[in-house]
């Protein structure tokens, strides 16, 4: 018996196994001196593989803490493994518009993307009120009219940044019933103190400081000391901060994997 050859259409090349793994995210810290980082964000994305079995979640920082990121995503390329970059980063600046691209860019054959950054949304605030909440945030409404908030973050040049950490600030203004003020460690004013005074000086007496940071180190222990009235812990390991990366990580998914860094989208 004659066998007739398959139709040409039939004929496809085998996907490697490695193209049909699911992308991998990589959650990119700053990266600390501050030995409680790197343990903080560790159980953070414990957090996220709980909500998300099966998902292969590693953790890389821009400096100072191993596993470093250019040294993970050539891991990944070698592995033959695509890779969502999730910076646990709060609002555009250098670290999220160029190191990111940058390292994805040195690494030849990586396909990835380039998530935003965790930025203004209803679980961020969530997670900002449950810390607050811990610290023993518990102003009635006769209290509302002298408490306030300092909203503390890195702070950046980069004007996006500051327009960010705003929107963070109203959504939980939004949230309290009280004025929440942004105030910045660095590269922005105002500081923490400036905020504070600012807040006196609209007869906000009863202010308290709103960690708006993914980890104990030395911009967020600066601002707690800096509280009046109560101080917020960092984030951690919140359960609405690890749903918060997960929403990032899918939101990237939709967009075109790039390869050489060529047409980088940041969504």
């Amino acid at each position: 018996m004659h066998h007739r050859p398959a139709p040409a259409h039939q004929h496809t090349t085998p996907t490697p196994a490695a193209a049909r793994r699911p992308a991998t995210l990589v959650a990119v810290g700053h990266g600390s001196r501050d030995p409680r980082a790197r343990a903080t964000l560790l159980r953070l994305l414990d957090r996220v593989r709980e909500l998300r079995p099966g998902l292969d979640v590693r953790l890389a920082h821009i400096e100072l803490n191993a596993p470093l990121l250019d040294e993970t995503l050539a891991g990944l390329a070698a592995e033959g493994r695509e890779a969502v970059l999730v910076p646990l980063l709060f609002a555009p600046g250098h670290h999220v518009t160029h190191d990111l691209p940058a390292a994805v860019a040195a690494v030849p054959g990586l396909r990835a993307r380039v998530a935003a950054p965790l930025g203004a949304h209803p679980l961020l605030a969530e997670a900002l009120a449950d810390r607050l909440a811990e610290a023993g945030w518990t102003p009635g409404e006769d209290d509302r009219r002298t408490t306030g908030v300092v909203l503390a973050a890195a702070g950046s040049r980069d004007p996006r940044s500051g327009a960010e950490t705003r929107r963070i600030a109203a959504l939980l203004g939004e949230r309290l019933g009280v004025p929440v003020v942004p105030a910045y460690a660095s590269a922005a004013a105002p500081t923490v103190p400036e905020a504070v005074a600012a807040l006196a000086a609209r007869g906000r007496h009863r202010i308290a400081v709103a960690s708006c940071f993914t980890a104990p180190g030395l911009f967020a222990t600066r601002a707690a000391a800096h509280a009046p009235w109560i101080a917020a812990a960092p984030l951690g390991a919140h359960p609405a901060l690890a749903r918060l990366v997960l929403h990032r990580h899918d939101r990237a998914l939709a967009a075109p994997a790039v390869v050489h860094g060529r047409e980088l989208a940041a969504v």
